[in-house]
């Protein structure tokens, strides 16, 4: 197994690797939709927000070498699921290709690190 952790990534909230691989597969770990460079500040509204967790997500694929067409499995956990699932999604699926919409799980939590509204994990595949 390999432990990555990227430099100029995002900073972990807790003890953990921004992305773990084995046999071929690349597990993110979920990202907050803070900055780099202003840890545990969010952006308003989940359209912000998701579009933060997922340019957090591209600067640790291509730490480790990948991009969002490696991705095979999306794990999203919102915690106001109601009110933001529909504008969620009409930003995420702007990430992928129609016909390259990787499997993938919503849920919604009682609650997430920095108070976010959205993280977003990754399953990949390296070629």
């Amino acid at each position: 197994m390999k432990f990555h952790m990227i430099s100029g990534g995002p900073k972990p909230v807790a003890p953990f690797s921004h992305a773990v691989e084995t046999d071929g597969f690349v597990f993110v770990t979920g990202q907050m939709p803070d900055t780099p460079q202003t840890p545990g500040v969010l952006p308003n509204g989940i359209i912000a927000q998701t579009m933060a967790v997922m340019e957090n997500l591209k600067v640790v694929l291509a730490g480790v070498g990948l991009g969002l067409e490696h991705v095979v499995m999306t794990r999203i956990y919102l915690t106001r699921f109601k009110d933001d699932y529909a504008a969620m999604n009409e930003t995420y699926r702007t990430y992928f290709p129609a016909d390259r919409l990787p499997a993938r799980t919503c849920v919604g939590v009682t609650g997430l690190a920095y108070d976010a509204l959205i993280e977003v994990d990754l399953v990949c595949r390296r070629p």
